[in-house]
């Protein structure tokens, strides 16, 4: 039977912590794009706040869409990364699912509900993380 652990419990080191962070919100950034999800951006937050290390931010197109990104992610982090959510917020209304996992956060959105609230801009000193398997902005035009 497989052990599921937060972060907290696996990460020695503020160091290492943040890196299975990183690590976390990636995987969950990468399953999010797997299942259509759109404007995706992974903020980094360790400068700003000490409560987590990042958000996640994506909109999805319907309620079906966002609970499946929902539970994909879920289970990936799960059972692929051996973590677990702590919280999730929003499921049923479905405009705005948070999943909370210590110190990654996730917001899943409609757009509508991603444009009222803008953390983009209430976050803005926030640096975004580059996606690895996206080309950068300088490597389009080249």
């Amino acid at each position: 039977m497989q052990r599921l652990v937060t972060i907290a419990q696996t990460s020695a080191t503020l160091e290492a912590r943040q890196q299975r962070s990183k690590q976390l919100a990636l995987a969950a950034a990468r399953t999010a794009e797997d299942n259509r999800g759109q404007d995706i951006a992974v903020l980094d937050m360790r400068g700003m706040t000490t409560e987590f290390d990042y958000f996640l931010l994506v909109t999805g197109n319907s309620r079906r869409q966002l609970h499946a990104i929902s539970e994909e992610i879920d289970r990936v982090l799960e059972k692929e990364l051996g973590d677990r959510r702590m919280g999730i917020e929003g499921y049923n209304e479905s405009r705005w699912i948070l999943l909370d996992y210590g110190t990654v956060v996730i917001h899943l959105f409609d757009a509508d509900t991603r444009r009222y609230y803008a953390l983009e801009d209430l976050w803005g000193q926030a640096a975004r993380v580059p996606l690895p398997w996206q080309p950068r902005a300088e490597e389009k035009h080249a």
